[in-house]
């Protein structure tokens, strides 16, 4: 199917598949794929590194703001797959941990921190056929997407897709933990004062909660084909 040049907002809770989904978008439509949440991890990774959170989880906002000015976030391509950097070195894996999921969702509430991350995504997206994924891209980051979806699933499905996940990297994650983790994220990013994770009024709905890939795949190509009237 050949897609327009568009961008591709995908939005939605944690742990709906957004990034999988996104990424296979990117795939199938040769349109690059930038995920918006690495982002954030990486400037959670970085206060943590730096002392800027304290044991109580308070964050050092003066010196977490002064410290962005030098902060050199970039996505680069290892084995074709889109990885983030910081400088010189690959910060991938370790943003994937529970440590840095555990406080990421305050620091992507601070306004100076999604000011910073927005910047860059919109550095990324201006030649369009970007796909992006978050909480906030078809809301705060490009609010003139031509495309927006807004990804749920139920907190069982979400709880048990993040477990999985965490056991193939290696962790010895609990359940009970994990869903906690979800729903406390999901209660910040709701009720942020700065770009609440919020359904755009245009955007459609996929509900994945019983849906595989190829099912996901197929409904967005209806979506894409009933907007810009493409006939295959």
């Amino acid at each position: 199917m050949l897609v327009p040049d568009i961008i591709i907002a995908v939005d939605g809770y944690s742990s709906t598949g957004k990034s999988s989904f996104a990424k296979l978008l990117a795939k199938e439509f040769s349109f690059l794929y930038l995920d918006s949440g690495a982002l954030y991890r990486g400037v959670t990774l970085f206060a943590q590194e730096n002392g800027l959170i304290a044991a109580d989880n308070a964050i050092d906002l003066p010196g977490l703001e002064k410290a962005l000015e030098s902060l050199d976030l970039h996505f680069e391509n290892v084995d074709g797959k889109s990885m983030l950097f910081t400088g010189g070195r690959n910060i991938e894996k370790e943003i994937r941990t529970m440590k840095v999921s555990s406080q990421v969702s305050p620091i992507a509430a601070v306004g100076f921190v999604r000011a910073f991350v927005d910047e860059k995504l919109r550095g990324f997206g201006r030649d369009k056929r970007v796909v992006m994924d978050g909480r906030d891209i078809g809301t705060t980051v490009f609010p003139d997407a031509e495309i927006k979806l807004f990804m749920t699933a139920s907190v069982e499905v979400r709880s048990q897709r993040r477990f999985d996940e965490l056991q193939a990297k290696g962790e010895n994650p609990d359940m009970a933990e994990v869903m906690k983790n979800l729903q406390e994220r999901d209660y910040i990013d709701s009720h942020r004062e700065v770009s609440p994770l919020v359904q755009a009024p245009d955007a459609f709905v996929l509900d994945n909660s019983s849906m595989t890939f190829a099912e996901e795949l197929a409904w967005v190509r209806g979506v894409i084909q009933g907007k810009f009237g493409i006939l295959e």
